[in-house]
Order: C-alpha cells, then structure tokens, then sequence
C-alpha cells in the first residue's frame, strides 16, 4: 500500500492528491470529521483505485475497461464518486477494507491506496507584482487599460468568485469536484486571492495581476471550508488534462506530506505524481507551492515533483530589494526567506509570498501570507512566456522563468539549504 498523505491550502499553501473531474455521482466528496485519522490524515472507506496501462490510446477499449472495473467494484459493494480518465485511468470510491484488499488482488488493478484530506489554512498579505518586475513586462503592459493577456490558466483550489469584476474568470469551463452539480463558485477566500495575483485586470481600480486578464478556469477541488481529498484534487487534474489543448498552465496552492520516487509514480504507484507527469507530457505547466513548515519541500508533494515549479516565499514589505523595509501584516525580515517557506533543492523559484494583497469574496480585496500567495506570481509569469510562446513545452517555460531570474534578495538569511534560489522575474516576458 502506498504511503498515505495529508494535503493542506498554503496561504500558506501547499499541494497535495490529485482529482479528477470524469464521472461523479453527486454525492459531497467530503466526509465528517469523525472519518478522518488525525495521525494519517487518511478518510476512512475512501480509496483511490489505479488500473494498469493497457498500452492503447483507443479511447472507446479505456472506456469499456473502466466501465467493466466500475461495474465489478460496484457489483462488490463499492460506491464509485470520480473516474479518471484523462490525467491516469482509474476511479474513486467508497468501499471496506477487505473489499479494497481484494480489489487489489485484481490482474488489472495497478494500485489502491487509501483517499486522504486536503485542507486550507490561510495566513496573512502585497507588493508582489512589483517585485517580479510584471510592471517592466511588455506582455503584461500594465498602464491601467484592461488589455488582456492571451493564455489560459486554471486555479486549483476552493474554486473562484465568478461574479469578482477584477477577474476574467471563464464562466462556461471550469468544474466543481468537491460538489459535481455546483458551479465552481468560492465561498471560501483562498482560491480567489490565488487567481487575482495571477491575472486580476489591468482596469484601473482594485489590483493587478502579474498577467492581467488572463482567462481563469475555476477547478474546485476544495470545499467552502478549504478541505478536500486526494479523490478530489486528482479529479481536477483530470479535468486540466482534458482540456489541455486549452489550458496551458495550473495552479495548485495546496499540498501534502510525501517524497518523489523519481519515476512519475510508477515505482511507488503515487496517482498524484502519475497524474501530474501525464498531465505534463499534455502540455500544462503546473506552478504549486512549497509548504509553509519551514523544512526541506523534499518531504511534500507535489512540491517534491521534479515535473512542477515549486517555489518558496520571499518575504518582501516594499517590492523593492534592498532589506530596509519594516514589517506590515505580519513579522518577518525583508528581503529574505519567509520565516514559514519550505527550502531545498526541490525550490525552483522562490517569489513574494508575505503580505500579498489580492480579489477576495463579495468583490472585494485582502491581504494574505503563504507559499500559497508565491505560487500564483510564478503562474502568472508562465502565462505571459506562454502568450508569447505558445508551443513552449512545461520544461521550456520553467527553464525560461528561471533564467530570467534574479539572486537579488538577502541570502543565507532563514534558508535552510545551501542553495540560493533566483527570485521570479517577468520583465523579458
């Protein structure tokens, strides 16, 4: 059985199971808290069923496989809530112990590994798109006249307010894969913010993202409450993959603990790790955050994935380098590490990601802190590459940030590595 994990909203924010948004049967893909271990943070009955790669591409023979397999769970007591189709093939149910075990016992069964929560805790918040420099971007062309930049991106988390006037939010994609027949609207705070510093319009009131206007995709994959589980973080993943021909980069501020096992998921059976490497070979640059423990990000996933950019926070007062600014919403030192982020050699970027002001609900505007609040500005700098190099691959978009950035901030500082990672920056783009 692969090892389990527990995901968490990094507004402080992290990454954690993946969804997928295929078949749902209505049911709240959330349980009672009286269903969740508190040691493992595994949902009790929920497991997340991996079937074997058949070697085809025939999308009608994968079809009639996962019906069969459904059809053969449910026939043995199992409640099927997601199939995934796209990012890996497999589903989601609930279902006892012993049925699970034997499930996996299945010739065509890969793995079954237990569902777990994914949930958000939220910190504190601003001068971020000063700082990467999306100002000085030809791209962004921020001068206060709403001209949109052309990319797709997809915000994987509580869902969006779709009616915020500063977000240009795609009201007709999207998906909600905590609660399938409700629209992927925010109630929740998290994954609004997280859109507006991606793309907030460039109109002249409220704030502005680093890729103004850009065409958000709500893919809900947290409740009104920030939690959620790895069925359905994977069914959002599903959902990205499946329209990656559109959707060119995705945002995951929310995480777990876990380790790369270096092969995609294969050696391990890591649905998650699989699911993203797929999702990739797709297309789709994923930006998530590094966690917010202040430990090495080698020991949380999806930050641990070589496949994504990870990026830690930088605590920043002014959006200027220097260190002379004193602290706002919360204490930290400027220009340095967050006291809070992740470090190591799975950082890839690290942006601001203290005292970030962004949309919020009932259209208005907050401050918050997190490796949450450092992801979206990386996303955002992927969308403005992307705009203007719309065949880039994920792996030529993260080489392209990561060139372009800057070692200008305070180092050793609070890091805890010996490595000093580049600090985003958007004006080439």
């Amino acid at each position: 059985m692969p090892k389990t994990i527990v995901v968490t909203l990094l507004a402080t924010a992290l990454a954690a199971g993946t969804p997928s948004a295929i078949a749902h049967t209505g049911e709240v893909d959330f349980p009672p808290t009286a269903m969740v271990s508190d040691t493992t943070g595994t949902i009790a009955d929920r497991y997340i069923v991996m079937l074997k790669d058949t070697g085809t591409d025939r999308h009608g023979d994968m079809d009639d496989v996962l019906t069969a397999a459904t059809e053969r769970a449910s026939g043995m007591g199992a409640l099927v809530h997601h199939v995934y189709r796209h990012a890996l093939h497999g589903y989601a149910a609930s279902m006892t112990a012993s049925t699970a075990a034997a499930l996996a016992l299945d010739p065509q069964v890969q793995s079954v590994q237990p569902d777990r929560v994914v949930r958000a805790t939220d910190q504190s918040v601003p001068t971020g798109v000063n700082r990467v420099d999306a100002d000085l971007s030809p791209t962004a062309a921020i001068d206060g006249v709403d001209t949109r930049v052309n990319t797709d991106v997809a915000v994987l988390d509580t869902g969006i307010s779709t009616s915020h006037p500063d977000l240009n939010v795609n009201r007709s994609g999207g998906v909600n894969c905590w609660m399938p027949f409700l629209p992927p609207n925010d109630y929740h705070g998290h994954g609004t913010h997280v859109a507006g510093t991606i793309g907030a319009l460039d109109n002249g009131t409220g704030v502005v993202g680093v890729a103004p206007g850009v065409r958000l995709w709500p893919v809900q994959v947290l409740s009104p409450l920030g939690m959620g589980s790895t069925s359905t973080v994977l069914c959002g993943i599903d959902y990205v993959t499946q329209h990656a021909d559109q959707i060119k980069v995705a945002n995951m501020s929310l995480g777990g603990s876990g380790a790369d096992d270096g092969n995609c998921g294969k050696t391990s059976n890591d649905a998650m790790h699989q699911a993203i490497c797929n999702s990739v070979a797709k297309g789709v640059t994923y930006t998530v955050a590094a966690g917010n423990s202040h430990a090495d990000a080698k020991n949380t996933v999806p930050a641990a994935y070589d496949e994504v950019i990870t990026v830690s926070a930088l605590a920043d007062f002014d959006g200027k380098p220097g260190g002379l600014a004193g602290p706002t919403c919360r204490d930290d030192q400027d220009d340095t590490l967050a006291d809070f982020s992740n470090f190591g050699s799975d950082i890839d970027l690290i942006a601001p990601g203290v005292c970030i002001r962004s949309t919020y609900l009932n259209g208005g505007y907050t401050t918050l802190s997190g490796t949450s609040m450092a992801a979206p500005h990386a996303a955002g700098g992927a969308a403005l590459y992307l705009a203007t190099h719309p065949t880039a691959s994920p792996q030529t978009v993260k080489a392209a940030l990561q060139n372009a950035g800057s070692l200008d901030w305070a180092w050793p500082s609070q890091d805890g590595d010996a490595v000093k990672e580049r600090l985003l920056k958007v004006s080439p783009f």
